[in-house]
């Protein structure tokens, strides 16, 4: 059995009394608003809402109309263009999302003015530099992006400006539209045999990589992260920064902007490079030290630059590097074709809405990065995680927080093959919001078990047979605390519960040391008693007295006419009065209503 621990110590306070007070809420999903689910006897029905329950988004910044469009089906849209930053954190408290591409800081006085109600931040396109993820993290918001859409576009736009750079196209046109004929002035160079170094071997950077390659030009690559069978299948050799830049006839960048890459093309870098370099940037124009540039560019390391990004955009207009004869400038073009513009708007449109209906987010980038397959096939165990940890907590009496938790996984699966962060993060979220006002989702559920002092261990089984389930069963349990429903009290003193998924739906299979099957669906009451007829027949009629529907019940019990106890699941609230009466009958050692 593998155990893995994570450093979260916590103490919650009186459970027990505030989940007294409890008042029944809904089951926030995993990325942030409720989810309405039907009974399985119900029929399917369509509801429609009042303009005042949709979910507000503000766009920032352009986007499509298609995006637009799929935006509106769900939403109440706000498009603001041009808002300044003491605008934005007015009008942020007012919305449920906000959609930006790069144009727009989204800092942290940007979450704190939106008082907990931001649940997403929507980046179309790629890079998220223009956004506080910490701090976005802190106060529970997803942040998600559009990293396919534009890929191809961008790869376009670096070989345009490579292929124009190289053959003077820029300068040669504003030649002849100045009246002037200067065809020796603009002798280009061949790019068949010469070197590219492709900066940066993500989506963006491989693209550039296959159609430079196309071009018959030799490629080498620089990337800490980049795999090198990947690099390899498309004939790119990856090598050392230095190695990269000191032997390039081209350099084409596509890192992030990063702490450890602002700037990285500097004095001391430029020095390194083969003298009559040329420089392709559609990444990020931090990335580059534009007066080293300039230069770099004067004393002639580098020949040419071609950017399309720069430090501040747009430019100032007497910039030196802009008006620099041998610099190619255009204004952020790499995602701007038709085709582009309308993906990245779909992408990120369809991103925030799934994020605002709770469905997982597969391009969330300051929450754990679960591939979609995965995110599919978890999904009945994310609701059964969550269903636990409300379970848990609400069985703690008074007297002391919780502290201590520990969650078992059983799988046929090797631990390799089996990510829990997702399950975890929602057994925190179980946890903590049934007894606090702190609002938890798969972003900064980690964050917040943490500033609680809640510590969480993970414990894995390893059971023999078909890996098909990922999961055959999750048990957590809370030390060193008192329970007001004393069956759920284990044999090795800690308030245990444990389910598995069946047919797709939550099951309740244990509580303490009883063996139960229950349906997690509607609200549970627990009843420990003695086995013996009629006991079914007795609670059931006092429940039905009050037309509160019964889904379901199952009776776990040590021996034959010994204790045992009854699990009823239950679609409507029981009043005070019929939960009093289940308590007077007889047989009835002690019972307990939990709200799931």
């Amino acid at each position: 059995m593998a155990t893995s621990a994570s450093s979260t110590s916590l103490k919650l306070s009186s459970p027990s009394t505030a989940a007294s007070r409890l008042r029944h809420r809904p089951l926030h999903s995993a990325f942030g608003l409720s989810s309405l689910s039907l009974r399985r006897d119900q029929p399917r029905r369509f509801v429609v809402l009042s303009m005042d329950a949709k979910p507000t988004i503000l766009v920032s910044e352009k986007l499509g109309e298609a995006g637009l469009s799929l935006l509106k089906e769900f939403a109440n849209v706000d498009c603001s263009y041009n808002l300044s930053p003491e605008e934005l954190c007015t009008k942020i408290s007012l919305c449920d999302a906000l959609i930006v591409r790069s144009g727009t800081k989204v800092n942290r006085d940007v979450f704190e003015s939106s008082a907990g109600r931001l649940k997403v931040v929507g980046r179309a396109g790629v890079g998220i530099d223009n956004v506080d993820l910490a701090a976005a993290t802190e106060h529970g918001c997803l942040v998600v992006n559009a990293p396919t859409a534009n890929t191809v576009a961008a790869a376009e736009h670096g070989i345009a400006l490579l292929t124009a750079m190289a053959r003077n196209v820029a300068q040669a046109d504003a030649s002849v539209k100045a009246g002037k004929w200067e065809r020796n002035k603009y002798v280009g160079v061949s790019l068949v045999g010469k070197t590219l170094a492709v900066m940066g071997f993500g989506k963006v950077g491989s693209e550039v990589a296959r159609r430079a390659k196309g071009l018959g030009m030799h490629v080498i690559a620089h990337d800490p992260y980049a795999p090198a069978d990947r690099a390899r299948a498309i004939g790119v050799e990856l090598v050392s920064f230095d190695e990269a830049i000191s032997t390039a006839d081209f350099i084409s960048l596509h890192m992030p902007l990063t702490a450890a890459t602002s700037k990285i093309l500097n004095d001391e870098n430029f020095a390194k490079m083969k003298k009559g370099v040329r420089i392709i940037n559609v990444a990020r124009g931090g990335v580059i030290d534009e007066e080293a540039l300039v230069r770099a560019i004067d004393a002639g390391i580098v020949a040419q630059a071609a950017l399309d990004v720069f430090t501040v955009e747009p430019p100032p207009k007497d910039s030196k590097l802009v008006q620099h004869e041998n610099v190619i400038a255009t204004p952020h073009l790499g995602a701007s074709t038709m085709e582009a513009q309308e993906g990245v708007a779909i992408e990120i449109a369809e991103a925030v809405v799934g994020a605002l209906k709770g469905e997982l987010a597969a391009t969330a980038v300051n929450a754990p990065m679960v591939p979609a397959q995965v995110l599919t096939e978890l999904k009945p165990y994310v609701a059964l995680a969550e269903k636990l940890g409300r379970l848990a907590v609400q069985l703690v009496a008074g007297g002391s927080g919780v502290k201590t938790v520990k969650v078992t996984y059983a799988s046929a699966r090797a631990p390799d093959d089996l990510d829990t962060r997702l399950l975890r993060a929602m057994i925190i979220k179980g946890l903590i919001e049934p007894i606090s006002s702190v609002f938890v989702n798969l972003v900064n559920a980690d964050f917040t078990a943490k500033q609680r002092g809640l510590r969480i261990t993970e414990e894995r089984i390893i059971l023999d047979g078909s890996p098909e389930s990922p999961l055959e069963s999750v048990q957590v349990q809370i030390a060193n605390v008192d329970s007001k429903f004393a069956s759920a009290i284990s044999d090795a003193g800690e308030v245990t519960v444990e389910g598995r998924v069946k047919d797709g739906i939550p099951h309740l299979t244990k509580v303490g040391s009883f063996e139960v099957d229950v349906s997690l669906e509607g609200s549970l009451i627990l009843c420990r008693q003695v086995d013996q007829p009629g006991m079914i027949g007795k609670v059931g009629s006092i429940l039905g007295q009050e037309n509160v529907n019964v889904s379901f019940m199952t009776v776990g019990r040590i021996a034959p006419r010994k204790q045992a106890v009854m699990a009823i699941g239950v679609d409507e609230e029981p009043s005070k009065q019929s939960l009093k009466r289940i308590g007077e009958i007889s047989a009835v050692e002690e019972f307990v209503y939990l709200k799931l």
